[in-house]
């Protein structure tokens, strides 16, 4: 269930029969960067940066071999994106890419970064658990693909309690109004993924649950992740008829409205957990009853009102939500090659005893008072 890397002949990187290194990285809505490259006593020789993307003037891209000639094999992508960008002309200008594209190829190259067609994925249809359990299965498959024990996988949710999941560094007092919480029978619960409040009433919302070794966003920066990770979903919703784009950091939206929000949880181990919920029939007026949504929260969003704020899936496509469902498992299967799998009783077991020492406790739920 390891990635298959170096030698691999996956177009993202290879080796040759010669030694010579070879790395392609595709910029989310940009170029190819493709770079090839030796490796000579430990340091990078023989460079040579191609692709379609633009470059003025025509001799920078002489002066980004030249900037990578020479570097250690271990340099960290942070280092191969500063030597590029130092190397450029003031006037030089890239389209389509970026030095830090540059270092994502080149750490493809080598091994150390990976592309989606370098891991078997696995897909987990939606299956309905208490909330409490979806939380924690975040954190134990995040575990499991970061130690290699299960494939990278896709997870939808499914549950049926009204529930309203904070974010990792949110208040309670501060999120939560306790009177519609108990007028309305909110379960309230913790996740470990940062963002904000998802409330959650059975059949109103999709969300899903990537979980994935950091090595696949390795040199991409964290805002840029966002969009990277979730390209499969646009085209997935543009076969729905949803023209869908990213508003930084984290939110996904139509001209309509947003209609969902992504977090994000790396792990020590190299797990990432990228977590994405989108509105599909959301009582707003219930909402704004259970979660505080202040006008700060909405300063920057253009309204005035968390439930113009909002616009749901169902309004925008007239379709069963498990319609929409398959078409995002259709379309990331398609993509990736992902193969159907479930959750094993192992998991659910140490998901269940997380449940107990972490997730359905007062210190984890008001760690954050």
């Amino acid at each position: 269930m390891t990635p298959n890397l170096a030698g691999s002949g996956n177009a993202d990187h290879r080796t040759d029969d010669g030694g010579r290194r070879h790395g392609e990285y595709k910029v989310p809505g940009g170029k190819l960067v493709v770079v090839d490259f030796d490796v000579v006593d430990a340091r990078f020789a023989n460079v040579s940066l191609s692709g379609d993307f633009f470059l003025e003037p025509d001799e920078a891209l002489l002066d980004i071999n030249r900037a990578l000639t020479g570097l250690p094999e271990s340099a960290a992508s942070a280092d191969i994106s500063a030597a590029v960008a130092a190397a450029l002309p003031e006037d030089a200008v890239l389209f389509g890419f970026s030095a830090d594209a540059v270092a994502v190829a080149v750490r493809r190259a080598l091994a150390k970064a990976t592309g989606w067609g370098d891991h078997h994925w696995n897909v987990i249809a939606p299956s309905v658990l208490p909330t409490h359990l979806n939380v924690a299965l975040d954190e134990v498959l995040t575990e499991e693909v970061g130690a290699g024990r299960r494939n990278p996988t896709l997870r939808f949710w499914d549950w049926e309690e009204p529930s309203v999941v904070i974010g990792s560094f949110q208040s309670v007092r501060n999120e939560i109004h306790p009177e519609g919480v108990a007028r309305h029978g909110i379960s309230v619960v913790r996740r470990i993924s940062g963002g904000g409040a998802m409330f959650m009433e059975a059949g109103n919302c999709i969300t899903y649950s990537l979980y994935l070794p950091q090595t696949l966003v390795d040199g991409i920066s964290f805002a840029e992740s966002y969009s990277f990770l979730d390209a499969w979903v646009m085209a997935a919703l543009g076969k729905l008829g949803i023209s869908a784009f990213y508003v930084p950091l984290n939110d996904i939206a139509t001209e309509q409205g947003k209609i969902g929000g992504a977090a994000q949880k790396r792990l020590a181990n190299g797990g990432m957990l990228h977590h994405v919920t989108m509105s599909y029939d959301i009582d707003a007026d219930k909402m704004v009853e259970v979660l505080r949504i202040g006008k700060e929260k909405l300063s920057d969003k253009g309204t005035t009102s968390a439930k113009k704020r909002v616009d749901p899936l169902r309004r925008q496509t007239g379709l069963d939500r498990m319609d929409i469902v398959a078409a995002m498992m259709e379309v990331f299967s398609g993509r990736y090659g992902a193969t159907p799998s479930v959750l094993t009783e192992a998991e659910l077991a140490a998901a269940r005893d997380r449940v107990g020492t972490k997730f359905g406790t007062d210190e984890w739920l008001h760690r954050v008072p």
